[in-house]
């Protein structure tokens, strides 16, 4: 605990004296370009990861970066946040980032994982398109290789998921929003995003190169 507050001296002393000018625009209110659903994993900061600041990333994070599908998702704090996001603040840019050796992606390859956390093997199961089709399509991988493939199919179930919300869906086919899927590598910091035109996640190296995903962007076997 005393790492965390002498944390806190050293922004007080430090960044916040060296940046007041950003702070006092953000106490008029906030402006962010992007929502960004990340997993709560203590390996992940989507600042340090994005290279932005205070006011720059609308952040949703839970166990596993899930989103609960519009019919599933009443009074929850995920719909709530990303209510808020889209029709709220108006942001044009969301982010879906799953990353390697994920704990609750791990449980749903392993579930023996889950035992003693009945909390958590409940609420992945709004992940459970994405376990039967990587039980399905990827019976000879395993370890952390199936984990990895897990995280992927992950991010892709809740893009779909998250689609299904109103105000996502309305921007979307307005041409105000845009959906990326990414995988965070923690063993090499790499980041990798889904191309919708070949169906596969690809390292990020051109900046330029950033696809969105479209409303209707795989074709899969119903499961």
């Amino acid at each position: 605990m005393q790492k965390l507050v002498d944390g806190l001296h050293k922004f007080q002393s430090g960044y916040f004296q060296s940046h007041k000018d950003l702070f006092r625009t953000l106490c008029k209110g906030q402006n962010p370009e992007a929502l960004f659903i990340t997993c709560s994993d203590s390996r992940i900061n989507p600042n340090l990861l994005t290279q932005t600041g205070p006011g720059d990333l609308f952040i949703m994070r839970n166990a596993g970066n899930i989103v609960p599908r519009y019919e599933d998702a009443a009074g929850s704090s995920e719909a709530g946040t990303i209510e808020f996001a889209v029709a709220g603040l108006g942001v044009q840019h969301v982010v879906v980032c799953g990353h390697t050796l994920c704990g609750a992606m791990r449980g749903l390859v392993e579930p023996s994982k889950l035992e003693g956390t009945p909390m958590l093997k409940r609420w992945l199961n709004h992940a459970e398109s994405a376990r039967q089709f990587v039980a399905e399509n990827y019976r000879n991988l395993e370890g952390d290789a199936k984990v990895t493939v897990m995280a992927e199919e992950n991010v892709l179930t809740q893009i779909e998921n998250l689609q299904t919300h109103p105000t996502v869906k309305d921007r979307l086919e307005k041409g105000e929003l845009r959906i990326y899927g990414w995988v965070y590598k923690i063993e090499t910091g790499e980041v990798f995003q889904y191309e919708p035109e070949r169906n596969q996640f690809e390292l990020i190296s051109d900046p330029s190169g950033i696809a969105p995903v479209p409303a209707k962007f795989r074709e899969r076997a119903s499961i």
